[in-house]
């Protein structure tokens, strides 16, 4: 990859931003100066990197100066300010938010997929949602030769995907639990009803059509990645009691068949997936399993019952890893190696 790179991480306190020094630590990835941003109440957190201490100090404009990249990790409001910010100082600023995902000229990119699209950008570049890329990587070596008719995507999604807060919220209402107490309203903050011991069929707020945010996201997003503009995509997402990695049960038409063992095959050649899909226990991958991996795991493989033009198929990711900050990093190196950046 060559040169080093300076490197500005906002939302470097949060759960994605541990992951992203986590990914860079491992990958061996070109950081020449790292600087750690957050909001003003983590100002001078101290958090390590390469076995050396770096200061966390608060997110302005100019603290982009000089950066070859910035990581945004943040809401979508502070997004939509510091994205530009970074790129008028020069920057390529990678968001994870979803406040430019459709928005035209801005690249939307799983390097697997679809990593041509970086060539082409404004200073900003956006990463999917979590649910969306093990969605699309599945698919991708799927429709090389087929055209998609139809896909459903039900989604179990971890806590994670909310924030620290939700999963130290499942924590404390599962010790609650185990110590025999029930879970009152001062107890359930992050999550509309408790999540401990549930399943939410909620994930973001609702649209006027009924379907949710998150489900809208995996439409739209799915499309602009896969260049499919009119893709019918249906999704239900799911919030549930795990920690971390989001699991997708997949139901998609071709216009002809594919079998499971052809499927097999083209995973298995897709950079980025690795099939596990055995039939005795435990031959298939579950989010503990995707905890913490770089890879996305898909089993499950079966033609659907309902259409001999179908399959059917199990995807679980890492959330925080392949679902996030590892999606951009490989963008950043894919960038790297081939010049545009």
């Amino acid at each position: 990859m060559g040169r080093e790179l300076t490197v500005a991480l906002v939302g470097a306190t949060g759960v994605v931003g541990a992951e992203f020094l986590r990914c860079m630590a491992e990958r061996d990835f070109p950081v020449g100066d790292l600087r750690l941003l957050a909001t003003k109440r983590s100002e001078g957190r101290e958090l390590n990197f390469r076995g050396q201490p770096h200061i966390v100090h608060e997110t302005t404009p100019d603290a982009f100066d000089g950066a070859d990249v910035v990581f945004v990790s943040a809401s979508t409001a502070a997004s939509l300010e510091l994205c530009p910010a970074a790129a008028e100082r020069g920057a390529v600023a990678f968001d994870d938010s979803s406040a430019f995902r459709q928005q035209e000229g801005v690249p939307l990119v799983v390097p697997e997929v679809n990593p041509e699209d970086l060539r082409q950008h404004n200073g900003i570049i956006a990463t999917p949602n979590c649910t969306t890329v093990p969605l699309v990587l599945s698919l991708h070596p799927l429709i090389q030769d087929r055209a998609l008719t139809r896909v459903i995507a039900d989604t179990y999604q971890a806590t994670s995907g909310s924030g620290g807060a939700a999963v130290t919220e499942l924590r404390e209402q599962n010790a609650a639990i185990a110590g025999g107490a029930t879970i009152d309203a001062d107890q359930i903050s992050e999550y509309p009803k408790q999540i401990a011991n549930n399943a939410l069929p909620q994930v973001d707020v609702f649209l006027d059509d009924g379907y949710t945010k998150e489900e809208w996201k995996m439409l739209a997003e799915s499309r602009k990645i896969l260049h499919l503009p009119a893709l019918p995509l249906s999704a239900t997402c799911v919030r549930i009691p795990t920690e971390r990695a989001h699991a997708i049960a997949v139901h998609a038409d071709f216009d002809r068949p594919i079998s499971p063992a052809e499927a097999h095959q083209r995973w298995t050649a897709q950079p980025g997936l690795r099939v596990v899909d055995g039939r005795a226990a435990g031959e298939w991958p579950t989010p503990l399993d995707a905890d913490g991996i770089d890879e996305t795991l898909v089993g499950r493989a079966r033609v659907d019952s309902t259409n001999p033009n179908g399959l059917a198929y199990w995807v679980v990711a890492d959330n925080l890893r392949k679902g996030a900050a590892l999606n951009i990093i490989q963008m950043v190196e894919w960038m790297l190696d081939d010049g545009c950046l």
